[in-house]
């Protein structure tokens, strides 16, 4: 898999390379993704075509840096950990600050990523949603008075 990245028009290959150096380093990893956040919520608009694929690939690198899911082939998080820094590099294929085209070349890079990973991001999502606790309403307590305040 990481060969058929390599071999897409937009080559990865330096930032596969990179990404390896993200693998067991949490601080490393939450920088990057924080990096990551920040430009895709300023950029949100010019995303809106791979906007909830990048949030996966965010969710799931981060569930992976955290340690909480791990059931990822290393290939596939060194795809998405090269994808995301490709992502935040401004200066790629077609620079960021080209009006209009500047993340076509980032989308292409996620969608390629989601394409080639896509097995492993549906056992992700299943995870993730099993995750989430939803508490009955019922259930809860009722704030004591200082809680009011």
């Amino acid at each position: 898999m990481a060969e058929e990245i390599k071999e897409s028009k937009i080559s990865l290959g330096k930032y596969l390379e990179k990404a390896r150096s993200y693998l067991g380093n949490t601080e490393k990893s939450n920088e990057l993704l924080d990096n990551a956040d920040k430009k895709s919520a300023k950029n949100r608009r010019s995303l809106d075509d791979v906007w909830e694929p990048l949030q996966l690939l965010f969710g799931m690198f981060r569930s992976y840096a955290k340690k909480e899911y791990t059931e990822i082939p290393t290939r596939s998080i060194l795809a998405i950990i090269a994808a995301i820094l490709y992502f935040v590099t401004p200066i790629d294929f077609i620079p960021d600050f080209i009006l209009g085209l500047g993340f076509a070349d980032d989308a292409a890079v996620i969608a390629f990523t989601v394409k080639q990973i896509q097995d492993d991001l549906e056992k992700y999502k299943l995870w993730s949603e099993k995750q989430t606790i939803t508490i009955d309403p019922e259930q809860q307590e009722e704030p004591n008075e200082s809680e009011k305040l």
